[in-house]
């Protein structure tokens, strides 16, 4: 991805944090600075950089997820719980929240938001495995620990359920990624 591409996408980000799925190119324009023809020469449409923003969002996700498993300070446990939870530190003020807008007047790019959570699973997979022979991860169906997880987050961009209780996208993934790590009975 070029610079000014990468930019671009930046700024969006921050424009939707801000304004939601609403937001138009002239609002991307006027945060940047930058012309709408020059927005333009990078994305066809509105569609087409938000397609592309999820790809941008979940890469980064991805390149963290790679930080995880590369850490030799964490224990396979730590770096499940990591990887199950991780979000890019740019990404912590996003407002997760408003993505449950997206089903209706997006689909194509809800659909790839989707794809993008049932796939690229296989690091945890291993980490899973991993725990699994060491003993610090009991004998679960792996299958179905992806599946709650995936289930999870498809509810909080379905519904809103986290504006109506006030709670942020980063403390609803921490809040599920404690329940599925160390289960809801006091040890």
């Amino acid at each position: 991805m070029n610079h000014d591409t990468k930019k671009i996408l930046d700024g969006t980000l921050r424009v939707f944090n801000e304004k939601g799925i609403k937001f138009t190119m002239d609002d991307i324009a006027h945060e940047l600075s930058m012309s709408k023809k020059t927005i333009y020469q990078h994305f066809h449409d509105k569609e087409d950089m938000v397609l592309k923003l999820v790809d941008y969002l979940f890469d980064g996700i991805k390149e963290e997820e790679r930080k995880v498993v590369e850490d030799t300070s964490l224990s396979t446990v730590d770096k499940i719980r990591r990887i199950l939870g991780v979000m890019p530190q740019s990404y912590t003020t996003l407002d997760f929240e408003k993505f449950y807008l997206l089903r209706n007047k997006y689909p194509k790019v809800y659909k790839k938001v989707e794809d993008r959570l049932e796939t690229g699973w296989e690091q945890t997979i291993l980490l899973l495995e991993q725990g699994k022979k060491e003993g610090c991860v009991r004998d679960i169906s792996i299958p179905i620990l992806k599946m709650m997880l995936e289930a999870s987050l498809e509810q909080f961009f379905q519904r809103d359920v986290l504006v109506r209780n006030g709670i942020s996208y980063q403390e609803g993934l921490q809040h599920v990624v404690d329940i599925l790590v160390d289960g809801i009975v006091r040890k």
